[in-house]
């Protein structure tokens, strides 16, 4: 089974690629889509559908993870990842790929097994599932990303 870990942005989209055969979870691939910070949303937007579309296509998940909103303080910037969000979710349902939303805590505590873990003690136990001993590099959005596609892998919905 192959799964797609997405962390969705406004000018960067994280994707995490892994697979699981028999229980055992590897790293395919993983990155950020960037978008220009000045550009219009939906030009953003319609490229991140694109890329992610393309990304569908290269490695044809099976299933995809998400992570769900949470709103802090700034509401505008909440309305626009929201809205980036769903449309990677028309992309992945135009291919009818199994979708599971999770929100920031159950990716924590599926990964780091604790709700409240910081970015970096997900990282490292994302790489620590996933067998590799250099640690996950680059942005923060990439390595959650993987985090992501690990807490929908241990979804027992599918």
């Amino acid at each position: 089974m192959t799964i797609l870990g997405i962390d969705p942005g406004t000018t960067r989209v994280g994707f995490g690629i892994i697979s699981e055969e028999k229980g055992k979870l590897k790293l395919i691939d993983y990155g950020v889509i960037e978008s220009a910070p000045k550009q219009e949303l939906v030009k953003s937007i319609s490229e991140n559908c694109k890329k992610i579309s393309e990304i569908i296509k290269k490695y044809k998940p099976d299933m995809a993870g998400i992570e769900k909103l949470y709103f802090s303080k700034n509401v505008k910037t909440g309305i626009s990842v929201a809205q980036n969000r769903g449309a990677i979710i028309l992309e992945l349902a135009k291919e009818n790929i199994k979708i599971k939303e999770l929100s920031p805590s159950e990716i924590k505590s599926s990964v780091a097994g604790y709700g409240l873990a910081d970015k970096k003690a997900v990282a490292k136990m994302a790489a620590i599932i996933l067998g590799i001993k250099e640690g996950l590099k680059g942005y923060d959005d990439a390595s959650d990303a993987v985090a992501i596609a690990i807490a929908a892998s241990f979804s027992k919905e599918y």
